[in-house]
């Protein structure tokens, strides 16, 4: 196979999703099977063309009430799969579509589709309002043994202490950071599946309720119900798929300890990933025409905007005050769907992907990007980070 990038030697063929919204009466397999029949048809594929399937989380200690539903062998039955390649990723997806296009380009699968369906919000509201991540297994083992005598009972509480350190480091506002959620809700307002599409101005991102300072309720993504699903297919079969996008390059590194209170730059973070992934191809952060970039947190954000090179480390606070370069039309349109902070909990990039893919076909309707040649992804805002270049065909 020679030198060549193995993502190149595979294509982005087909998005889906299935009904999107804070508590959708649907299963979860049943949005499963939604999203992946969307994802095939979106392909220009039939079902029985499929011989590789895989799915985030694949179970274990990951399917937490609403974080996980549809598992691999129910699914593969419901749809009378018969496949030659099948993953179950529990931990460490870097990108929704990593593994499935090493198996791809390794001629372990022709077609195979990777899905993550998750039914959040519908477990907060069983739980009574409780957030169901976390508070549903409060015993201090594993790497809560280090968390939970601190309080450290949900992510936000372990992000939270990262913007805190990088508004002290660098001088950042919550004025300057506020754009991201502000401008973001903007853009979903332009997409009929976002679970928040009403307008937010800064005066209110200020005014919301504090989680864990410094985040408040706005810096947080929003738990939902729905399913999204990614077909990639082998790139020899583009001339018989219906919009195939480019993997242009991508990347997955762990640059230190596998947990939150260890890791050593709170400042930094996602930079490993972005440097494997800027190694892999010829282009540069100026080429980039829209940036889909993890926000399960604001402040994660801010660490793909420095981490892939679009202002240097600190900077990220002056890059996004005011809104405009992020927002439609400006120099780096940013989280166009809305982001998982509007846009709602798809969790793992597979929002972020299904966007970027739109935009790249010129199919994302009132909030598409003029001319979008290149997006970036930057994937999970911590220690399994993943940084990606999709481009158009």
């Amino acid at each position: 196979m020679g030198t060549e990038h193995l993502e190149r030697r595979v294509v982005v063929s087909g998005v889906g999703q299935s009904q999107i919204g804070r508590q959708v009466d649907r299963s979860g397999l049943q949005l499963t099977l939604d999203a992946i029949t969307a994802a095939v048809a979106d392909a220009g594929l039939r079902l029985d063309d499929i011989d590789g399937l895989a799915t985030f989380p694949g179970g274990g200690a990951a399917n937490l009430p609403g974080y996980a539903n549809g598992n691999l062998y129910e699914v593969q039955d419901a749809l009378g799969l018969r496949t030659t390649w099948r993953q179950g990723i529990v931990e460490g997806l870097a990108l929704p579509f990593y593994g499935t296009a090493q198996a791809v380009a390794t001629g372990q699968a022709r077609h195979a589709v990777i899905w993550r369906t998750v039914k959040e919000g519908s477990a907060a509201r069983n739980a009574g309002g409780r957030p169901a991540y976390g508070s549903t297994k409060p015993v201090a083992e594993g790497p809560l043994a280090w968390l939970l005598p601190v309080g450290m009972l949900s992510p936000v509480c372990q992000v939270a202490p990262y913007a805190m350190r990088y508004m002290h480091e660098y001088g950042a506002t919550r004025e300057q950071l506020g754009w991201i959620p502000v401008t973001q809700r903007a853009h979903a307002a332009l997409n009929p599946d976002a679970v928040y599409r009403t307008p937010l101005t800064l005066e209110a991102y200020l005014e919301s309720r504090m989680i864990s300072t410094p985040m408040c309720l706005y810096d947080c993504d929003v738990p939902a119900d729905g399913a999204t699903a990614i077909v990639v297919s082998a790139i020899e079969t583009a001339g018989d798929l219906r919009a195939p996008v480019r993997i242009e390059a991508m990347a997955g590194v762990v640059e230190g300890r596998p947990s939150w209170d260890q890791w050593e730059d709170m400042g930094r973070v996602g930079h490993g990933a972005a440097r494997a992934m800027w190694e892999r191809t010829d282009l540069r952060p100026a080429d980039v025409d829209v940036a889909q970039l993890y926000d399960g947190f604001t402040i994660e954000v801010v660490w793909w905007l420095e981490a892939l090179g679009f202002c240097s480390t600190g900077e990220a606070a002056d890059f996004v005050d005011g809104g405009s370069r992020i927002s439609l039309g400006g120099e780096l349109p940013l989280n166009t769907w809305g982001g998982q902070l509007s846009g709602g909990r798809l969790h793992a990039g597979f929002g972020h992907t299904a966007e970027a893919v739109r935009q790249l076909r010129g199919e994302a309707g009132e909030r598409q990007v003029d001319g979008a040649q290149v997006v970036a992804l930057g994937n999970v805002g911590g220690f399994e980070a993943g940084a990606a270049l999709l481009t158009r065909w």
